[in-house]
């Protein structure tokens, strides 16, 4: 059994290095921020969760500097019209008038959590809710699949009939997509296995425990096992590669892997325990949260010691030394959403330092 030091494991300096008076910055060059690429609000949504999830655990001043920081990055990348802008530069100029709808959910996902989190700070909490119903009108115009997704999952946080009927019709939505092209061999919502595969299943769980309907449950769970038939057959989580990803009747890319993809079929599987109490999708979870300790592919750990910041990914020849915003927060989100699923000491080194 290989133990950890959990307190080494969460070595926080490079949140403070990549977080300045604007947000979290979106590259680094190795271990150093790189503010030549500005900001992003994918990841300042992202950088919320982590500071709701490290303020929840111990309410200091720091953390609650940080709920701050990137809750005032959110309000100022709104727009009149509800939607968000994504890409900002160093100047503190945003670059594109509207970002994706993939952003979009991610802010409701971000903003939802925020809300409902009893720990966060009351202003936080009321500047969320304001930011929120300012986009509630924009859900029902969204296309993209992930962006309905991360929608489901920042909603599915809230109380009140106005987050279940949006909730049901974005389900409903997804749902139809899953009918229309999954077949025997083929249980998804697209022809292609692509990037943040998990959120699909994992919106339609939160959609079923919103909404009561057996449906939901049904596709969510279906489409985890066919999405777990390629990202686990090799016993230890492989997520679809960025360069080429996995088109129906053909092969899957091997690399890059990315660590978000590991944060998000952690908190799918999270999610699925949740709703059926089979310890089979809680092993699946520690599995994914391991990839970054060594449990992969190339059998290296993506965590850089030295500055507490998490590789950007496995590539076919090795890991990617840079450490942006994404992965590291991905691998906060997934360490910290462990630790807060664990009841005591003796099950967080359990869950998290005992390999399988």
């Amino acid at each position: 059994m290989m133990l950890y030091d959990l307190g080494k494991m969460k070595n926080e300096q490079h949140i403070f290095r990549m977080t300045d008076d604007t947000g979290m910055l979106q590259h680094a060059k190795y271990g150093v921020p790189d503010p030549t690429k500005g900001y992003t609000t994918d990841d300042n949504a992202r950088a919320l969760i982590m500071a709701v999830l490290l303020y929840e655990q111990r309410p200091v001043k720091r953390y609650e500097t940080l709920l701050y920081r990137y809750t005032s990055f959110l309000l100022n990348a709104q727009n009149e019209d509800g939607w968000f802008r994504n890409f900002m530069g160093y100047d503190r100029r945003f670059i594109e008038e509207r970002g994706s709808e993939d952003c979009f959910g991610r802010c409701l996902w971000a903003l939802g959590f925020t809300i409902s989190n009893e720990h966060v700070p009351v202003n936080i909490r009321r500047v969320a809710k304001y930011i929120v119903d300012r986009a509630l009108p924009n859900c029902n115009k969204l296309f993209s699949l992930r962006g309905k997704a991360y929608s489901i999952i920042g909603l599915g946080f809230l109380d009140g009939d106005q987050a279940k009927v949006i909730i049901r019709d974005l389900a409903t939505s997804l749902a139809e997509e899953y009918y229309k092209h999954c077949r025997e061999d083929w249980k998804w919502f697209e022809d292609v296995l692509t990037y943040s595969n998990a959120v699909l299943p994992w919106a339609m769980l939160v959609a079923f425990q919103a909404t009561g309907e057996q449906r939901f449950r049904d596709i969510g769970l279906e489409s985890l096992s066919f999405l777990e038939k390629h990202t686990f057959n090799k016993g230890y989580f492989k997520p679809i590669g960025c360069h080429g990803w996995f088109e129906k009747g053909d092969k899957a890319a091997e690399f890059d892997e990315q660590p978000i993809e590991a944060c998000e079929t952690l908190l799918a599987y999270l999610k699925a325990y949740e709703i059926t109490e089979e310890d089979g999708y809680l092993e699946k979870a520690k599995k994914c949260y391991r990839w970054y300790m060594g449990y992969n592919s190339k059998g290296v750990s993506l965590i850089d010691p030295e500055t507490g910041g998490c590789y950007d990914g496995i590539t076919k020849d090795g890991v990617n030394l840079n450490q942006g915003a994404e992965s590291l927060i991905s691998y906060y989100i997934s360490i910290l959403s462990m630790e807060r699923f664990c009841s005591s000491s003796a099950e967080k080194y359990y869950y998290l330092s005992k390999w399988a």
